[in-house]
């Protein structure tokens, strides 16, 4: 009984042995479990976090790209306006090798001061027929002044150049009463010009007013005027204008004149003549000044008979003087002629007294009272003598046409002989005392 306890004991202990050995087993394998779950978990998170960083990565390197792209399109931008204007400064560059071939006929100059709708109105009729003869016609607006809305308006074309005239010098006029604005004028037409053919370097300069409008032929007439004031330095300066230039007065746009008067109002002058009368430019009333014949020393000037300008000039500095009576009914000339074909050879001075001498020949002579009558009734040219200047404003005065002298030479005259048409178109030739003797006719 005592060994069978005791073997009863004994398998007790073998089984207690084989339970906390079993139970040790069990720990140890929960321990490792425990374990490589805990590294199963870190090795989780720490893939979560290298994935986290690629995505980061990822992101920053799609930032990248997209700079990148537009950095390129910006580029590639830049790279076209950079060919664009490689191409722009190459066609300039060529363009500045042809006008060096071929210079300038003149350049181009609308005297302006305060007037800024005037000036837009000029401009308009300048750049409609310029702009196909730019090179040879470079067009410049000088400014008297500091008017914001003139400067503004002419800075706001780029087919032109601007030049201020900044003069703050007080004017001392000479006789009391005198406009100051003929003293500012004068200063400012000497600036201009000295500017122009001085620090430009042009050898002709075509001088407009802020007032004007030009013709379709303009700058073909002049073209055409420039070879004659090159030939010919009995010519002192080339003119778009004729006093007498209105409707009922004019017939013939192919037909040109020289005058012993200077026109003025659109006018075309040479670099050597300017050389000339710069250093003693009148202080003011430089028109009146250039007919003087202590200036222009029996030289002449070239005229149209039907204009190449129309003045709109209403106001002004001269106050729209003789403005509705001489200047609104002017014609401007609208026949497009073709200079170039045109034999202007008879202009020249040896060769315009001998035509001049002819035509006025033919005229008829017409005397006594009536002359107008007269006049009215004959088919062809007419001549009518006058005996000095009262004889002639009395009989411009029946005719209606300018009746004012300066210096002695009526408007338009030349060898004091003034023509115009009338009613059809038929000549009338005022002729002085002395223009047939001077022209070698006999008086009839």
């Amino acid at each position: 009984m005592a060994k069978i306890f005791c073997d009863f004991r004994f398998l007790l202990f073998l089984a207690a042995v084989a339970f906390f050995y079993i139970q040790m087993r069990i720990f140890a394998t929960q321990s490792e479990y425990s374990d490589r779950l805990a590294a199963a978990v870190a090795s989780e998170n720490q893939c979560t976090n290298q994935l986290r960083s690629l995505i980061d990565q990822i992101s920053m390197q799609q930032e990248r790209i997209v700079a990148l792209e537009e950095e390129r399109n910006r580029r590639e931008l830049e790279c076209i306006q950079l060919k664009n204007l490689v191409e722009d400064l190459k066609r300039k560059d060529l363009q500045r090798l042809i006008d060096k071939v071929q210079a300038p006929v003149a350049a181009v100059v609308i005297m302006a001061c305060n007037r800024a709708d005037y000036l837009e109105r000029t401009i308009k009729s300048v750049l409609k027929y310029q702009t196909s003869v730019a090179s040879k016609y470079p067009l410049f607006v000088s400014q008297d002044g500091s008017d914001p809305h003139v400067k503004s308006l002419a800075l706001s074309y780029d087919q032109l150049t601007y030049m201020q005239h900044l003069d703050y010098k007080p004017v001392e006029t000479e006789r009391p009463g005198e406009l100051i604005a003929y003293y500012k004028i004068s200063r400012h037409y000497k600036w201009a010009l000295d500017e122009l053919f001085y620090k430009h370097s042009f050898s002709r300069v075509i001088i407009l007013e802020d007032d004007m409008e030009i013709a379709p032929d303009f700058f073909d007439y002049f073209e055409a005027a420039a070879a004659l004031l090159d030939k010919d330095k009995s010519i002192m300066a080339v003119s778009s204008w004729n006093d007498n230039g209105q409707k009922q007065y004019v017939h013939d746009p192919y037909m040109l004149y020289r005058s012993d008067f200077f026109p003025g109002l659109g006018w075309m002058l040479a670099r050597s003549t300017w050389d000339e009368l710069s250093p003693k430019w009148p202080k003011a009333y430089w028109d009146d000044w250039l007919r003087s014949k202590e200036n222009h020393k029996g030289r002449q000037f070239i005229r149209p008979e039907v204009c190449r300008t129309y003045n709109f000039g209403e106001h002004g500095s001269s106050m729209g003087q003789f403005y509705h009576q001489y200047l609104a009914p002017i014609k401007l000339n609208d026949v497009q002629v073709n200079w170039k074909s045109m034999d202007l050879s008879y202009l020249m001075e040896d060769n315009y007294v001998k035509h001049f001498a002819d035509v006025v020949r033919k005229a008829k002579p017409i005397h006594g009272n009536d002359i107008v009558l007269k006049v009215s009734n004959i088919v062809g040219d007419v001549r009518i003598k006058y005996e000095d200047q009262s004889d002639f404003e009395h009989i411009a005065r029946k005719f209606g046409i300018f009746e004012e002298w300066k210096d002695g030479v009526p408007r338009t005259a030349y060898k004091g002989i003034v023509v115009f048409r009338y009613q059809t178109s038929r000549r009338v030739f005022l002729v002085g005392p002395d223009s047939l003797k001077e022209l070698g006719v006999a008086d009839s």
